[in-house]
């Protein structure tokens, strides 16, 4: 069977494009993981560890192939009463370890939680993905959607950037969102 060659488009060396009132398009930088990330990540996950980065906190999820466990940085959203999980960079490595679990947890400093995910629809996200952007402007080149823009530009983009509930562990039983 002759090789396949991946076509044009985002996720393929190109930058997605977004118009929004016959203006000029925004493209959306590509996240690209490599060892200058993992650098980052690692310095970025001790300044966490230690609490010197605001709203940041570590997530761990479990190894979907290999079983251990595995930390990122992350910037959590407190959205309508409610918190969320925002993976700006697209369906990257731990979304897919969240997936596949259905839980996470969360530390900052020494206080560890755990939690149940439940992934939501782009309209659910629309709203959390618009406040996120806010609170988190070293992911803005991430997305088309500038802070400014409608909650309908985030709702179109949702596809690019999963967004979980997070439900306090055995809380997901109470509010009814028994484990699928």
């Amino acid at each position: 069977m002759p090789p396949t060659t991946p076509g044009p488009g985002p996720g393929n060396g190109e930058a997605a494009r977004h118009t929004r009132g016959g203006g000029a398009p925004r493209s959306a930088r590509q996240y690209r993981p490599g060892h200058g990330r993992h650098a980052e990540n690692t310095i970025m996950s001790a300044l966490v560890r230690a609490g010197l980065v605001p709203r940041s906190y570590l997530l761990t999820t479990q190894g979907r192939k290999t079983g251990r466990p595995r930390t990122n940085p992350v910037v959590p959203v407190d959205h309508d009463g409610r918190r969320w999980l925002v993976a700006p960079y697209g369906p990257v490595s731990w979304v897919h370890n969240a997936r596949a679990a259905g839980r996470v947890s969360l530390t900052r400093r020494r206080d560890t939680r755990e939690f149940t995910i439940r992934e939501v629809p782009a309209d659910e996200a629309g709203p959390v993905l618009k406040r996120y952007v806010r609170i988190s402007p070293s992911t803005r080149p991430y997305f088309q959607a500038t802070k400014d823009s409608p909650v309908e530009d985030f709702i179109t983009e949702a596809s690019r950037h999963p967004v979980f509930e997070l439900i306090p562990a055995g809380e997901d039983q109470q509010r009814g969102h028994a484990e699928r």
